[in-house]
């Protein structure tokens, strides 16, 4: 018994200092884990709005805190609204709680369309641009002519697309009548008739097509 007892006196694992204080720290951080969870479910909603907000206040000490947005300074942020410049935006990360206003969606950081939108389709404004870009659409098209009779087939479709782009856009906005939209559908047709000849490299049909793009177009304007 004796050989026995000191053999397995021999083969067991010393007790150290080290060994006790990993089983203290253990013991700690499960008292440490229990003591949050039991106040948490203690907190009201309120409480634990007021909770999160004084961790991240907590955590922005070790955030540098930028400056307003001034030459040669560091750009203004903000997180969650909380910290940071709450009056910057967000991009999106803030969900809309940093705003002035309502935004499109808590992933945007525009505001929803309204009565106080820059942008006022039908507007005044909007119906002066349209009609600007159809005037200058004219002036473009009375220059096809000179490149028809050069045969600068190039400089036609070219002058159909480099700023006509605009053109059916401004055309489709402001056809609200049937008889609007029926003379858009002619002015159409003379237009793609010009890139048509103009293709095909067909004199007389690019002329003929050109005067006609002209006079439909002035025939739209008269009806608005």
């Amino acid at each position: 018994c004796q050989q026995t007892c000191g053999e397995e006196a021999q083969t067991q694992t010393p007790i150290t200092s080290h060994h006790v204080i990993l089983e203290l720290f253990s013991i700690m951080k499960v008292a440490l884990l229990a003591s949050l969870i039991a106040s948490a479910a203690a907190f009201s909603q309120e409480s634990r709005r007021e909770a999160l907000s004084g961790i991240v206040a907590a955590g922005a000490a070790f955030v540098p805190v930028a400056a307003n947005a001034a030459a040669g300074e560091s750009p203004r942020f903000s997180v969650f609204g909380l910290i940071g410049d709450g009056t910057s935006y967000s991009e999106g990360a803030a969900y809309g709680s940093d705003q002035s206003s309502k935004v499109y969606s808590p992933y945007s950081v525009y505001g929803e369309a309204g009565k106080d939108s820059l942008y006022q389709p039908g507007a005044g404004a909007d119906v002066d641009r349209k009609k600007a870009i159809l005037a200058e659409s004219r002036v473009r098209l009375e220059k096809l002519p000179a490149y028809i009779e050069k045969k600068k087939w190039f400089e036609v479709t070219d002058e159909l697309s480099r700023y006509m782009y605009e053109t059916r856009f401004a055309v489709r906005g402001l056809a609200k009548t049937v008889q609007q939209k029926e003379a858009a559908d002619d002015f159409f047709q003379a237009i793609e008739a010009v890139g048509g000849a103009a293709r095909y490299k067909k004199q007389d049909a690019a002329f003929a097509a050109a005067a006609k793009s002209v006079q439909t177009l002035d025939a739209f304007l008269g009806k608005l």
